[in-house]
């Protein structure tokens, strides 16, 4: 959507807030021995207590309030009672909710526990991919520039992107115009992110897959190849100068 006055903007802080601190106590109380069940539901009671509701959920009917994947669950994974969270293992968390008609969406990987897996490197790239690229961002920068800048850094540190996975526009819905905000050059997009307008921007960093593939289950995507994938995403207002991170409040980059 495109900011253009102070109702809309109020209205998109009020749900990023929701979401931002959704996510953030999600991941705190995240811990070895609960089961992702638990963790979404514990979640669910926060954003209930905003009186937003499931994005997930109300679009697309999925059997959860939030996105919780596990290991070499890359992204949409079930939240279940037979998924049993233990020590080192890599999750991703993705929140995103309607409130009062405003959508936002953030999301992103960490290791539970200590980091026995040896997990956190790759957790560590997604994060300062993102903020990197978050930086750069502006009006009238071309969408295949940042695209392109995503996988030279991941590339850098010896990882690969997820190339059928990308960011997109939210605000009146949760998924707008400009969509596919992919994680590498696409050489004929020559779209450019405008001033004003919001866009849920996300890393999709792996070890070893540049497919997501989707799971009979019908929601949970993996590798094509496997391995292991990190993701971090901020809902962001873009201007002329540095975007305003509206998702702030999940504190995933620090």
């Amino acid at each position: 959507m495109s900011i253009t006055n102070e109702s809309d903007l109020a209205g998109m802080q009020k749900i990023s807030e929701a979401v931002a601190y959704t996510l953030r106590e999600m991941i705190n109380y995240a811990q070895p021995g609960m089961t992702t069940k638990e963790l979404d539901e514990y979640g669910a009671g926060i954003l209930s207590g905003f009186g937003a509701k499931s994005a997930p959920y109300l679009t697309y009917g999925f059997p959860g309030w939030s996105c919780i994947s596990v290991d070499q669950e890359f992204c949409h994974g079930i939240p279940t009672d037979q998924r049993v969270l233990k020590e080192g293992d890599l999750v991703n968390i993705d929140v995103s909710a309607e409130l009062n008609g405003y959508w936002a969406d953030n999301g992103g990987s960490f290791v539970i526990g200590k980091d026995i897996h040896g997990h956190q490197k790759l957790v560590n790239a997604s994060k300062d991919i993102l903020r990197k690229t978050i930086e750069q961002i502006k009006g009238g920068v071309k969408i295949a520039d940042i695209g392109f800048l995503m996988e030279t850094e991941a590339k850098k540190r010896g990882y690969k992107v997820i190339r059928n996975l990308g960011g997109h526009g939210v605000g009146r819905r949760l998924h707008e115009e400009p969509d596919e905000l992919l994680n590498y050059r696409n050489r004929f997009d020559s779209r450019r992110f405008r001033k004003n307008s919001v866009v849920a921007i996300e890393t999709f960093i792996a070890t070893d897959s540049t497919l997501a593939v989707e799971l009979k289950d019908g929601w949970t995507m993996v590798g094509n190849k496997g391995g292991y994938m990190a993701q971090h995403e901020h809902t962001i207002l873009i201007t002329d100068g540095k975007p305003v991170i509206l998702t702030h409040m999940n504190e995933i980059l620090n």
